[in-house]
């Protein structure tokens, strides 16, 4: 059990949250979810915790980030994303979520920093643990903080194919994840505001791509159980362009582990994705 007392002595929080039924099942039908339990409410799909944590984000960063590096950054993107499942979700379950600082590492002229968000249930027991690294552009940082958990793409894993599944980014992805994530920055959905992020047409949230990934390894692996799933991680090498298909690899990492990558308009969107199941 977690003192939640100590929590708040070293994060910011708590951020209250709710994965109501009716936000999963907006959750599914924005991510393309082709289990029935997860269309129906009844289970949570194993991305849908990130949408938890949009104000925590926002206020980590403001409060755990450092104003120099913040004010010496020409911009920051999403870099990595580890989720970690304790146990599965239940839907309407209470939540509150902390954020941590978790480590900070110089990557040639960029700063990769990671903050942690630990969510907990009404019996002060985490539940779930993410960490989302930000890429900080043109600023530097000393390292600080403990190593990520490695989800590299194991050695040898290209020879142990489990399959290939393709899913288009339709023209209301964009939208339908907004309204469950939060997140309705002008670059998903406006071409002069994707120009100003450096990319020629509006495309898709990272986490929403995320999701699509994982939803495709957990159809194939798990039989669409989300309750299986205890762990996806990925990085992320650049964005998935609206009306375009993206394609999703999965491939056997070793015991329950499978690694995936993903490509769209014939580039890396997702790479060193990983997602570890439960024992049955």
């Amino acid at each position: 059990m977690i003192d939640a007392d100590a929590l708040a002595e070293d994060a910011i929080g708590p951020f209250p949250g709710c994965l109501s039924a009716d936000l999963i099942r907006r959750y599914a039908s924005a991510t393309g979810e082709r289990s029935e339990r997860p269309r129906a409410g009844l289970a949570v799909p194993a991305v849908a915790v990130v949408t938890q944590i949009w104000a925590a984000q926002e206020a980590g960063r403001s409060a755990l980030v450092s104003e120099d590096l913040l004010a010496a950054a020409s911009g920051g993107v999403h870099g990595e994303h580890d989720v970690v499942l304790h146990r599965p979700l239940v839907p309407d379950e209470p939540l509150r979520t902390w954020v941590h600082r978790f480590a900070a590492r110089p990557a040639g002229r960029n700063a990769l920093v990671t903050l942690r968000y630990s969510t907990v249930d009404e019996r002060d027991e985490v539940v779930a643990e993410q960490l989302w690294t930000t890429v900080y552009l043109n600023a530097g940082c000393a390292a600080a903080g403990a190593p990520l958990p490695d989800h590299a793409f194991p050695a040898g894993a290209r020879r142990r194919p489990v399959g290939e599944y393709t899913t288009t980014v339709d023209a209301d992805m964009p939208r339908r994840y907004a309204e469950v994530s939060g997140d309705w920055s002008d670059h998903h959905f406006d071409a002069a505001a994707a120009r100003r992020s450096g990319f020629d047409r509006p495309f898709l949230h990272g986490l929403c791509t995320m999701a699509l990934g994982a939803r495709a390894v957990v159809d194939a692996v798990a039989g669409g159980d989300p309750d299986r799933v205890r762990r996806v991680a990925v990085r992320f090498a650049a964005p998935a362009f609206v009306g375009a298909d993206l394609r999703v690899g999965v491939y056997e990492a070793g015991g329950r582990s499978y690694a995936f990558e993903a490509i769209s308009d014939g580039r890396a969107v997702l790479t060193h994705g990983r997602v570890e199941l439960r024992g049955e």
